[in-house]
C-alpha cells in the first residue's frame, strides 16, 4: 500500500534510480527481444545507458524540488541518449519535465498529466511514429493513468497499479500491431524496457525490494552478477566493488537491506543488491570502497571481496588504442565544410579518414554513440557547414538530435550503414553549395544496395524462413532473406537477390572474424558470377558481421 501523497525531488530521484537498476539487471533480456535474431540487439543496452546518464545528472546535486529533479533527469537522458529507444526515452523524460515546470511536489494527477506530456513529446520527435512500439506503450499507460487520476486525484496506490496493469496489457498486444514482432514471437523491446522503469518506480513507492519485483521477464539461469563496464565513456567513479554478505545480524530485516541499497546509491552508481537475508551479492561503482564495505559490515559478515580500479583499466585501454589521443586535439582552422562519421572497425575508419572526414565517432551496430558523443564531435569541427554520416539506422535519430542542439549548420545524411556513408562521402564536392552537396550525398547513399552476412542468436522464423540458433543468415537492405550453414554459400546466394543488370561495382568489406584469404576467395567467385561488374574486397574490420557487401 502506497502511503505517499506527493513526490518531491528526492523521492523522484530514488524512483528513477530503482527503475534504472531494474532495467540494467534485465538489460540482456530486453536486448534479446530484438525482432531479428541477429547478434546486435541493443534496445536494453541503449535504454540502460541513457537512463544511467540521467541518473548521473540527477545525482550531481541534491534536488529537493520535483521540477528541478525532473529537469535534471531530462537533461542527463538527452545528453546520454543512444539509439532510437534511448532517444525516445529521453523525449519521454523531456515531456515529463516540461509538464512539471513550477511543481515542487507532484500529486497523482500531475504525475499522470506529465506521463501524457511525455508521450506527446516523444511522438512529435519521431518523423513516422509506428504503433506497437515503445510509443504506443507510453501513450496507453499515460491515457489509462490520467483516467484513474481524474477519478481518484490523491491515490498513488491506485495510479501505480493501473500503470503497471495497463503496461502489461498493451505490451501483450504489440505483436498484433507489428507483424515483425508476431513473426519473431516477441513483444516490443522498448515497451518492455519502459515498463521495467515504471516497475522500479512502483517498488520504491511501495517500499518493496526491487530484487523481488515482478518484471514479466523470465529469470535467466545464468549468473546475473557479471559486471559490465563501458570503459570507452567517461567514468563517474573510480572503483568497482563486489562482495557477498552472509550470516546477517539476527535483528536485520528487509527494511535494513533496502536502506543499505539507498545508502549505496548516495555514494555511487550501477548499484546491484542481489539476494535476500539468506545471502546477498553486492556490486557498486564508487569513489569510496572503504565506506561501502563499512555499510556491508553493519549488516553481516563479508566474503569474496573484490575491488577493481576502473580508472586504471580505462588508462590501459586507452594506451592500447592508436586512433584517438587521450588529450583534446586543438581546434582545426576554420573552413567552409566539415564531415563527421560514425564508424566501427579499423578498416572503415581508415576509409573515412582517407575521404577527409574530420571526426570519427566510434560506434555502430554493437554500441550506438550517444547524442553527446556526436555533438562533441560536431563541436570539434571548425567549419561553417557540417555533414554527419550516422551510418546506422539506429543512430540517425541521435544524430538528428545532436544537430538540433548544435549552433552550427549541421546536416545529417540518413546513411543506414557504412557502405552508404562511404558513397555519400565520395559524392561530396567542396566547390558546390551546401544544399546541393546535401542532395548529392543523400542521393549517392540511396543508390547503394547492401547485403550483410551474420549469424543467428536464437531459433526464429522470419518471412517463412526457418532459422536456428547458430545459422548463418543473409540480409538484403536490412531484411533477412537467407539462412544456411556456410558463410560463403549464404553470401553468394544472397547476392542473387541484390545484383541486377544495371549494376557496375561490387565491394566486399570483410569483418574481424574473416581472413583476407577467405574474402579474396569470395570476391573471386563473385567476379566469375557477375562478369559485368568490377569486384573489390577490403578489410572493414567490423565485429559480428562476416561481410558487408555493397552494390552500385
Amino acid at each position: 500500500m502506497i502511503q505517499f501523497k506527493t513526490i518531491d525531488g528526492l523521492l523522484l530521484r530514488d524512483m528513477a534510480m530503482a527503475g534504472t537498476s531494474l532495467l540494467e539487471r534485465n538489460r540482456e533480456a530486453v536486448d534479446a527481444l530484438n525482432v531479428f535474431p541477429v547478434p546486435d540487439g541493443d534496445t536494453g543496452t541503449n535504454m540502460t545507458l541513457t537512463m544511467q546518464s540521467a541518473i548521473r545528472e540527477i545525482n550531481s546535486k541534491e534536488y529537493l524540488r520535483a521540477d528541478e529533479a525532473a529537469s535534471a533527469l531530462s537533461k542527463g537522458a538527452l545528453k546520454g541518449a543512444r539509439g532510437n529507444s534511448g532517444v525516445i526515452t529521453s523525449q519521454l523524460l523531456r515531456g515529463f519535465a516540461k509538464a512539471l515546470k513550477g511543481v515542487e511536489k507532484i500529486t497523482p494527477l500531475q504525475f499522470a498529466e506529465a506521463l501524457g506530456k511525455g508521450a506527446e513529446v516523444a511522438y512529435k520527435a519521431v518523423m513516422k511514429p509506428k504503433e506497437g512500439t515503445i510509443l504506443t506503450v507510453a501513450r496507453v499507460i499515460a491515457e489509462d493513468a490520467l483516467k484513474q487520476a481524474q477519478k481518484d486525484p490523491d491515490d498513488y496506490d491506485a495510479l501505480i497499479s493501473v500503470m503497471l496493469k495497463s503496461g502489461e496489457a498493451i505490451l501483450k498486444k504489440t505483436p498484433d500491431m507489428l507483424p515483425a514482432l508476431k513473426q519473431a514471437g516477441v513483444v516490443d523491446s522498448g515497451g518492455r524496457g519502459l515498463l521495467l522503469i515504471y516497475q522500479g518506480y512502483a517498488a520504491v513507492l511501495r517500499g518493496e525490494d526491487i530484487n523481488l519485483a515482478c518484471t514479466g521477464i523470465e529469470e535467466s539461469s545464468e549468473d546475473q552478477t557479471d559486471d559490465w563496464h563501458d570503459l570507452t565513456r567517461d567514468l563517474t567513479h573510480t572503483y568497482c566493488v563486489n562482495f557477498d554478505i552472509h550470516t546477517f545480524r539476527e535483528d536485520c530485516d528487509e527494511h535494513d537491506l533496502d536502506s543499505f541499497r539507498r545508502r549505496l546509491n548516495r555514494i555511487g552508481d550501477c548499484v546491484q543488491v542481489q539476494g535476500d537475508l539468506s545471502g546477498a551479492h553486492i556490486h557498486v561503482h564508487t569513489d569510496n570502497p572503504g565506506l561501502t564495505l563499512e555499510y556491508g559490515i553493519e549488516l553481516g559478515e563479508l566474503s569474496n571481496i573484490q575491488i577493481d580500479n576502473l580508472a586504471e583499466m580505462k588508462r590501459a585501454l586507452e594506451q592500447g588504442e592508436n586512433t584517438d589521443s587521450a588529450e583534446e586535439e586543438p581546434l582545426e582552422p576554420g573552413k567552409e565544410y566539415g564531415m563527421v562519421a560514425v564508424s566501427l572497425g579499423d578498416g572503415f575508419t581508415s576509409f573515412f579518414r582517407d575521404l577527409n572526414v574530420d571526426q570519427i565517432v566510434e560506434g555502430g551496430q554493437t554500441m550506438n554513440p550517444s547524442v553527446d558523443d556526436i555533438l562533441h564531435a560536431i563541436t570539434k569541427v571548425n567549419a561553417e557547414h557540417i555533414f554527419v554520416l550516422p551510418n546506422n539506422g539506429n543512430v540517425i535519430f541521435a544524430a538528428n538530435q545532436a544537430a538540433k542542439m548544435s549552433d552550427r549548420d549541421v546536416r545529417v545524411i540518413p546513411t543506414k550503414n557504412v557502405a552508404m556513408g562511404i558513397a555519400a562521402a565520395i559524392a561530396f564536392q567542396g566547390e558546390l553549395p551546401a544544399e546541393e552537396n546535401f542532395d548529392r550525398m543523400s542521393e549517392a547513399a540511396e543508390h547503394v544496395k547492401t547485403a550483410t552476412v551474420t549469424y543467428a542468436i536464437r531459433d526464429s522464423e522470419y518471412n517463412g524462413i526457418a532459422i536456428r540458433e547458430g545459422d548463418v543468415i543473409g540480409l538484403h537492405n536490412g531484411q533477412i532473406e537467407m539462412s544456411g550453414n556456410s558463410v560463403e554459400d549464404v553470401a553468394l546466394e544472397i547476392m542473387k537477390n541484390v545484383v541486377t543488370e544495371e549494376d557496375e561495382l561490387i565491394t566486399v568489406y570483410y569483418g574481424a572474424d574473416v581472413t583476407e584469404a577467405q574474402a579474396k576467395a569470395l570476391a573471386s567467385r563473385l567476379a566469375e558470377e557477375y562478369r559485368d561488374c568490377d569486384v573489390e574486397y577490403h578489410n572493414g574490420g567490423q565485429p559480428l558481421y562476416y561481410y558487408l557487401i555493397s552494390v552500385e
